[in-house]
């Protein structure tokens, strides 16, 4: 690893501990100021080391400026809790750019064998529907918008793993465990949500969220095209 990216990996730290800090002794404070500077951070230490050279990287920092709208906009729902339903879409445009960008790196070589796709459409199609049928029955009127965010996460998953052989294997496996990440981070906000308060729910969620953006983050910028 670069010494810049070094710099930008402590600078992360110190906001991912600051954050669970203020998760873990709800200090309101502290997440005015931690929150909105996770994927500020991202966004720098992209194009410091990318400048955007590639559409890749475009649509990689367009999602995080809607992932950045969705945090600060999920911050806001306790004044009002039509921000989360504002939260939502944030993140749903969000993986909507993810996804392109996955894509992009697919159709560097579309003819290419990759033996882990079939297994990784099962795999997040199983955990998606065992997912969506366990929240449906708490759901009321949000089963629809639930529904659709669901397989646009499972399908940013999926074309994360589409990436193999396209690109390096760091980048490669980093990007993918930014993407399981995020499944699960976002599974547990819905549950933790639509189910029952979870203890340690914020704490949980927002560790696993830094670490998947964390993750992508770092996967796109060390990305080599195979």
């Amino acid at each position: 690893m670069s010494p810049k990216n070094k710099l930008f990996s402590f600078v992360y730290l110190n906001i991912f501990i600051a954050q669970l800090f203020a998760e873990y002794y709800n200090n309101q404070a502290l997440l005015n100021i931690s929150k909105p500077l996770i994927v500020v951070v991202l966004i720098a230490w992209l194009f410091m080391a990318t400048k955007f050279s590639a559409p890749y990287h475009k649509n990689i920092f367009t999602g995080l400026i809607f992932a950045w709208a969705g945090d600060v906009l999920l911050m806001m729902q306790q004044k009002q809790s039509l921000f989360f339903i504002f939260g939502l879409i944030a993140f749903l445009i969000c993986h909507l750019f993810y996804i392109k960008a996955f894509i992009l790196d697919f159709r560097l070589h579309p003819g290419k064998k990759n033996p882990l796709l079939i297994w990784a459409i099962i795999f997040f199609a199983v955990c998606s529907t065992a997912l969506f049928t366990f929240l449906q029955p708490h759901l009321g009127t949000m089963q629809i918008p639930v529904l659709i965010y669901t397989i646009i996460i499972s399908i940013m998953a999926i074309t994360s793993v589409s990436r193999f052989g396209r690109v390096n294997i760091f980048s490669f496996t980093m990007v993918c465990c930014g993407a399981v990440l995020f499944l699960f981070s976002d599974s547990m906000l819905a549950c933790n949500r639509f189910v029952q308060p979870l203890h340690g729910a914020g704490f949980i969620i927002m560790a696993s969220y830094m670490l998947a953006q964390y993750f992508i983050a770092l996967g796109s910028i060390e990305r080599k095209p195979v």
